[in-house]
């Protein structure tokens, strides 16, 4: 396993299905925090994440307290457009987690409070922010960049 990607209460089933996707193709573990705002067994998380949901290592965890409680330990980034660190100025490590909001309005503050955040540059606008899928993405991949693509081809 290379790093661990945090879905904090994900809300969009597509978004996580290729976001699962994105696990599996780069070796890391997809943590779930509920409440969802879907079904995990939705046809539209299956379809998004094609057959690899066979492949996914997956853990679903009751709340962001329950989270803590197991991993509050380990190295914990937060992506999150309030930061000012960019994502590329993080050194990532193996098994390092990286959390990712939901897609209407992110964390609360006490989750901000807890986790040293970076953001992905944007220009000024009126939207929010990227896709979820496509921020993880960007993220996952800085990140293995920086260890060295292990196993990777």
């Amino acid at each position: 396993m290379n790093f661990n990607i945090v879905l904090y209460q994900p809300e969009i089933p597509q978004n996580t299905g290729n976001i699962a996707r994105t696990c599996v193709l780069t070796q890391s573990k997809l943590h779930l925090i509920k409440p969802l705002g879907f079904d995990i067994n939705e046809k539209q998380v299956r379809r998004a994440g094609l057959d690899y949901w066979n492949e996914l290592d997956l853990e679903i965890h009751e709340s962001y307290e329950d989270f803590l409680a197991k991993y509050g330990d380990r190295r914990i980034f937060l992506s999150s457009t309030h930061a000012e660190k960019h994502y590329d100025e993080v050194e990532y490590k193996d098994g390092d987690f990286i959390m990712f909001g939901r897609e209407s309005s992110g964390v609360p503050e006490v989750v901000h409070n807890n986790h040293e955040g970076f953001r992905v540059p944007m220009v000024k606008t009126s939207t929010r922010s990227l896709n979820l899928s496509n921020t993880v993405a960007i993220v996952a991949y800085e990140a293995l960049r920086q260890i060295g693509f292990p196993n990777m081809k």
